[in-house]
């Protein structure tokens, strides 16, 4: 017995110092994000429809039933109110519908502020949409754009590709962007959030995946003929995966440049 208790307080501390050891262990910032609001507001704007749906379709049902004719010949009468009581019944129920609407109203505004307000420490990536593409310029200046995309690639893989947005777990990211000709729509699908680029002016949207996750990342406002090509994954990995990913990807923006640089001197 005092062999397993000392395996097992041993086995305590050596999981306790690899929790505690700096990148042993992802800590993601216990933070609100616009994602996790939207998408209590719509479980209870659904729940709200569910009841209101159910309580009418009963008293419906009830009506029908209650006061159906009992022969064709026959004529309703309606009871008279007085003032108080047709006041009370229009009343009553009104301001039992407008409590619940302005408790929605308060949450939905609450949430408004969560999704303008950027987290501090927020990595931001600079987005350019154009006829029909997005250009995404990273902090140490590695470039990814949607066109960069292999279609004939399973988009549905769980490997990284060119052409994706990807993105580090428990890291809030801004996405400030622009359009160089058209109105576009950033709209991220899991992420429940979407933001218009307009030319001269920058807009920004942030966001933050808890987990490992593969998305779209579309735009819903219509820019073209090819508006539906435009379009492309958001991954997000591990910080130690999205390091090695941004590593590899600026070494490849290196070696282009040396490339470029010598053709043109032997030109």
């Amino acid at each position: 017995m005092k062999h397993k208790a000392h395996r097992f307080f041993a086995s305590m501390l050596v999981a306790a110092f690899f929790a505690s050891t700096p990148g042993m262990a992802a800590e993601i910032p216990n933070i609100p994000t616009p994602t996790e609001g939207w998408n209590t507001v719509w479980h209870e704007v659904l729940i709200d429809l569910w009841v209101i749906g159910i309580l009418f379709g009963s008293l419906g049902a009830y009506f029908l039933v209650k006061y159906r004719a009992k022969d064709p010949d026959a004529v309703g009468s309606g009871k008279k109110l007085d003032f108080r009581q047709a006041l009370a019944w229009c009343l009553i129920p009104c301001a039992l519908f407008l409590a619940d609407d302005f408790m929605l109203a308060a949450k939905g505004w609450t949430l408004w502020n969560t999704q303008r307000t950027i987290p501090a420490g927020s990595m931001e990536i600079k987005v350019t949409a154009s006829q029909w593409n997005f250009t995404y310029e990273y902090p140490n200046g590695v470039e990814i754009s949607s066109t960069d995309r292999d279609t004939d690639k399973n988009l549905f893989g769980t490997e990284i590709m060119d052409g994706d947005l990807v993105i580090p777990v428990g890291k809030p990211i801004v996405m400030r962007m622009i359009s160089s000709d058209v109105i576009h729509s950033f709209g991220l699908t899991d992420y429940r959030l979407k933001e218009d680029i307009m030319p001269g002016r920058v807009t920004y949207i942030w966001f933050m995946a808890r987990k490992p996750n593969i998305s779209q990342v579309v735009c819903v406002e219509f820019c073209g003929t090819n508006h539906s090509g435009m379009y492309n994954r958001v991954v997000a990995v591990s910080k130690a995966n999205y390091d090695t990913w941004l590593a590899k990807k600026k070494q490849e923006a290196t070696l282009r440049r040396r490339t470029y640089a010598a053709n043109i001197i032997k030109r």
